[in-house]
């Protein structure tokens, strides 16, 4: 398949060519995050090149609560991904994780992160899986953190403001369309595949 811009415009086509120059010269994941983060922070730092239609929540939703998943670029190999979350205000999205390495920054609103990682103590399976929350971090616009599983790759995010909250998730995957995991407050672990709110997946059965 080839590479996909659902928002083709010079500054999704400047800064995805800035990230595939930095990925091919770079194979040291922090080194690489690094390097990428100052052209998202560019992006985060400007109000105009995000169109109203893609900072819009939706009524379906893979995530639930009315959250959107817009695509901004995809590979056509699956090895990048380049979107917009959008959560409502209120709507907290289900612990879930990415599978990825990834830079997300927050673009608009204040969010509340909760970030989990695996309870080694506890018994575990593959559908029961405890966790413990490591970290709470409150998120303003301009922010970006990043995701390096397996640390710090399981989270959920509430929206503070009483706008709706937008973060950029660029991440090393197809991240909406591969089969991920959600994790329940008991530690059940179920498929997540939350999709995008402008794109199709392509059909694929869960995982067993």
């Amino acid at each position: 398949m080839a590479d996909e811009f659902l928002l083709d415009t010079p500054h999704v086509r400047a800064f995805i060519a800035e990230v595939r120059a930095i990925i091919a010269r770079q194979a040291d994941l922090p080194a690489r995050l690094a390097a990428i983060r100052p052209h998202l922070a560019a992006l985060l730092a400007d109000p105009t090149w995000l169109p109203d239609a893609f900072r819009q929540p939706a009524a379906e939703s893979g995530m639930g609560g009315g959250i959107a998943s817009w695509l901004l670029y995809r590979a056509g190999d699956g090895s990048l991904s380049f979107f917009a979350l959008v959560v409502p205000p209120g709507a907290t999205t289900p612990i879930h994780d990415h599978l990825a390495w990834g830079l997300v920054g927050l673009y608009q609103g204040e969010q509340r992160e909760e970030v989990f990682v695996p309870d080694v103590q506890a018994p575990a399976s593959t559908t029961h899986r405890p966790l413990r929350l490591t970290a709470l971090n409150h998120l303003r616009a301009g922010d970006c953190y990043e995701l390096l599983p397996p640390d710090g790759d399981i989270h959920r995010v509430t929206t503070l403001s009483a706008t709706a909250s937008i973060s950029l998730h660029l991440l090393g995957n197809d991240t909406s369309c591969v089969w991920r995991h959600r994790y329940d407050e008991d530690g059940t672990v179920t498929p997540l595949r939350s999709g995008y709110t402008n794109r199709a997946c392509e059909a694929a059965s869960a995982p067993d």
